[in-house]
């Protein structure tokens, strides 16, 4: 007999002679695993063989990212109308919208931008054509959200699906912050707007770049350094469809910035 030995297993060969042929199972037995055992080597050194069945090996656990919970494009599905605005029994704000499209496939804590606020569905009906979202006191503070009433309108957005389009940008739905509309101005069927931000904000605004106005994706137009102020235009399709253009000169807008530029910037201070 002869020791034959691989990476996998150790086996007892037996001598071939013409009268006593071996034939070898080059298939490795799965249910089978051969183990080599040594004694300590302080001890006489041998060498045995066994044999055990193999034990099932634990599953490994896939690596698995971080969800995304909710990201909006920027293009607004309807308008809303706030039927209530109040206090609710635990002592939370609530705010109760009529709406009929972001509701029809909806679930409670389903995300839903609210003039570009992301907002959690904390009840709905689809019969009455309602559903209501609480707001926490940073959103209040935060947002623009607090100015609203019964019978203000509100531009509405679903959280985008992985199969649809990307039409406008990427708005996660966390406001940066608030600007002032500071001047209005019609051309022909479209409308200028001018907009005043905080210093802090208008250094992520570029011309021709992205930003998100009351949850709406808009392209800036120029941006005015000393008078900190950015401007845009809605085309007359875009006028009719969302709710900055019935807004006067001197009320607030939510502003998200293109999460881009603030990437860029931590990456720019940061250092490596």
């Amino acid at each position: 007999m002869t020791l034959s030995t691989s990476l996998n297993s150790f086996s007892i060969i037996p001598k071939a002679s013409p009268k006593n042929p071996v034939f070898f199972n080059l298939l490795r037995t799965p249910s089978l695993r051969t183990h080599l055992k040594f004694n300590p080597i302080f001890e006489p050194s041998s060498l045995s063989l066994f044999t055990q069945p193999s034990r099932p090996r634990p599953k490994t656990q896939s690596f698995q990212s971080p969800k995304i919970h909710s990201l909006f494009t920027g293009i607004v599905e309807e308008m809303g109308e706030i039927k209530q605005l109040g206090t609710a029994d635990h002592g939370g704000v609530t705010l109760k919208i009529l709406a009929r499209t972001v509701i029809e496939d909806a679930h409670l804590g389903d995300s839903i931008a609210v003039n570009g606020t992301c907002l959690t569905v904390t009840d709905f009906d689809t019969h009455l054509g309602e559903f209501t979202v609480g707001l926490a006191p940073e959103t209040l503070r935060k947002t623009s959200l607090s100015e609203l009433k019964p019978g203000s309108l509100v531009n509405l957005e679903r959280a985008i699906q992985p199969t649809g389009r990307m039409g406008g940008h990427f708005v996660q739905g966390h406001v940066d912050g608030t600007g002032v509309i500071v001047g209005k101005e019609a051309e022909k069927d479209s409308l200028w707007i001018k907009v005043k931000a905080d210093k802090d904000l208008l250094k992520y605004v570029v011309p021709k770049g992205f930003i998100a106005v009351d949850g709406t994706s808009l392209t800036v137009v120029d941006v005015f350094e000393e008078e900190l102020c950015f401007n845009f235009m809605l085309v007359d399709y875009t006028q009719r469809n969302v709710v900055i253009s019935l807004k006067e000169v001197g009320q607030k807008v939510n502003l998200e910035v293109d999460i881009l530029g603030k990437y860029v910037q931590r990456l720019l201070t940061c250092g490596s």
